[in-house]
């Protein structure tokens, strides 16, 4: 409201300071002493001007402010239920959307939202308001010239549907591209040892420029219809104050007609800020458009069903024992391409078991089943003797402690990360559980103990270390069931005997459930599962096994033969 009332006190300024025209609305406005002395009126008007144009600046300085702080806490709010929705998908929900794009939708598409979001806010109220003002005041001082500039607005509008159609695709395009560049990224990152090894960095590189060239390609086509209405906005806006100046200068000079110099300029000053605020609310229309695009992304994630629904049942689980009843599970959720196939098992409270099989037989699958990260395609999985569907799944997963090969350390001090086990553990706690996992020995070295501070992977620490503190971590949680998923792989035969007395001992009336491609690793296991195929093919003791099971002694005897081999050669 303050800039429409500015071009008012220009006019009054070129007609009333400059010209002295007779014929005008100051002498309603000002008072005839005032009027009759040029500079003071030209002094006193433009005072009052500065004035004016100072109060609309702090105005849109405190627009911005508001702008700003509500387009940032709104794409805060966004990101926090972006990744608690994203916290609540089963492993299936991420493997259909994938990382690299989960990572993209929740900064570059959130990102983009709250630019569009910043631009509504500042644009939506003041522009239109801008538009209708400048055409009233316009079509009340020469409803003549105004007509051009409101022809003018179809045809911005006609082009801006034009650039939206076409933009649409273009922008849809640019995020795909992105995805597949934080993806490369990631897998650069997190493989960068790999890729020094196998000398393939020179490969990497070229891969990632072609990746970052189809993103430059995708961009550059997008922005490209961001560019163009800015020539399109000044073509009109400067084809408007021309045709206005043309006319309104023929009717001053020739026709005499009672249009004022001073209208006339303000009516320029109208045509302008009405062809500005259509042009505002093409650049809000054009950024909502792109910003459409992410929305739709983000949408996915939030209207996205998570594959597993929490039951109700908030009571502690009661023991540690797990049943399978013919249990088939599938990843393509398809009943030809079943991973586990008709499986049923009893496991005892406090027992432990072992399983092995090749690889791809479903070992990892089906204990990934008990603290339901995946669901079964059909057949019931019980712990404690109830359904894994009826718990709550913090109560579930607060029962089981689950130890992957390749599981992840978190940057921070080796106390921070055992205490994911258990927040409030003390000190004799973390020492009990490393001592069990044999993580004391290397702890113990190191100058910081377990005030040392892990880097990005726990890459200052080895294989076999961290494979020890992923077992520590487990084991101070004092869970249910403990699965160890070939979570010793990278230690020695001695410490992996040592881990598995000191586990008997430590953890007592706990389940405990061991993956090994060693069958050393499970000879002395309650009992042992054999799987062939995602089929439970045979389950007893090792003597058992040995006896009954081909699948199992031929793993034994070629395991055997390759130590003898090893132990001949030294």
């Amino acid at each position: 409201m303050l800039e429409i009332f500015i071009p008012i006190l220009m006019s009054v300024i070129v007609d009333g300071g400059l010209y002295r025209e007779e014929d005008f609305m100051l002498h309603s406005l000002f008072p005839e002493a005032l009027i009759a002395n040029r500079n003071r009126f030209v002094l006193i008007v433009g005072a009052l001007m500065v004035f004016v144009a100072c109060l609309s600046m702090v105005c849109g300085l405190l627009s911005a402010r508001c702008a700003a702080v509500a387009s940032q806490g709104f794409a805060r709010n966004l990101r926090s239920d972006l990744l608690e929705k994203i916290q609540s998908f089963s492993f299936s929900n991420i493997d259909r959307f994938s990382t690299p794009s989960l990572i993209t939708r929740g900064t570059t598409d959130v990102n983009t939202v709250r630019n569009a979001m910043h631009q509504l806010l500042r644009t939506l109220s003041r522009s239109p308001i801008m538009l209708i003002m400048a055409t009233v005041m316009a079509f009340a001082i020469a409803p003549r010239l105004a007509l051009f500039f409101l022809l003018a607005i179809p045809l911005l509008a006609g082009v801006l549907a034009i650039l939206m159609k076409i933009g649409q695709p273009r922008f849809r395009k640019m995020l795909q591209k992105t995805d597949a560049m934080n993806r490369a990224v990631q897998e650069n990152l997190v493989s960068s040892r790999v890729v020094k090894a196998y000398v393939r960095g020179d490969y990497e590189s070229e891969r990632f420029r072609d990746t970052a060239e189809e993103l430059r390609r995708a961009t550059l086509s997008s922005s490209r219809l961001f560019t163009l209405t800015g020539p399109i906005q000044m073509l009109i806006m400067w084809g408007c104050t021309i045709l206005i100046l043309l006319f309104g200068g023929r009717e001053i000079i020739f026709e005499k007609t009672g249009l004022l110099t001073g209208e006339l300029v303000s009516i320029v000053s109208y045509a302008t800020q009405a062809v500005n605020s259509l042009t505002m609310l093409t650049w809000l229309i054009m950024s909502m458009s792109r910003a459409q695009a992410s929305l739709v992304r983000i949408n996915e994630v939030l209207d996205e069903t998570p594959d597993i629904a929490a039951g109700s049942c908030a009571e502690a689980v009661a023991d540690g024992s797990v049943d399978f009843e013919d249990v088939c599970f599938s990843y393509s959720k398809s009943p030809d391409k079943l991973a586990i196939k008709h499986i049923s098992f009893h496991i005892g409270a406090g027992e432990t078991i072992g399983i092995i099989g090749g690889t791809g037989e479903g070992k990892s699958t089906l204990v990934n089943l008990i603290p339901r990260f995946y669901d079964t395609f059909s057949g019931t999985v019980r712990v404690g003797g109830r359904d894994v569907k009826d718990y709550t799944l913090e109560v579930l997963r607060d029962s089981v402690s689950m130890v992957l090969q390749n599981g992840t350390l978190f940057s921070g001090t080796i106390a921070d990360n055992l205490r994911w086990g258990k927040p409030d553990a003390t000190a004799a706690e973390m020492r009990e559980a490393c001592a069990v996992a044999c993580a004391d020995e290397f702890i113990d070295r190191f100058p910081e103990g377990y005030e040392t501070v892990l880097e990005q992977n726990a890459a200052n620490l080895s294989g076999g270390q961290r494979q020890r503190l992923r077992i520590a971590r487990a084991v101070i949680k004092q869970p249910k069931i403990l699965i160890l998923d070939d979570s010793t792989s990278a230690v020695d035969m001695s410490t992996d005997e040592h881990i598995r007395r000191a586990l008997r001992t430590a953890l007592q009336g706990t389940t405990k459930i061991i993956i090994a491609q060693r069958i050393a690793s499970i000879m002395s296991c309650d009992r042992i599962l054999v799987l062939d195929e995602g089929r439970l093919s045979d389950i007893g003791t090792h003597e058992e096994l040995m006896a009954r099971s081909h699948i199992y002694r031929e793993v034994y005897h070629s395991q055997m033969r390759e130590e003898a081999g090893v132990h001949g050669e030294g």
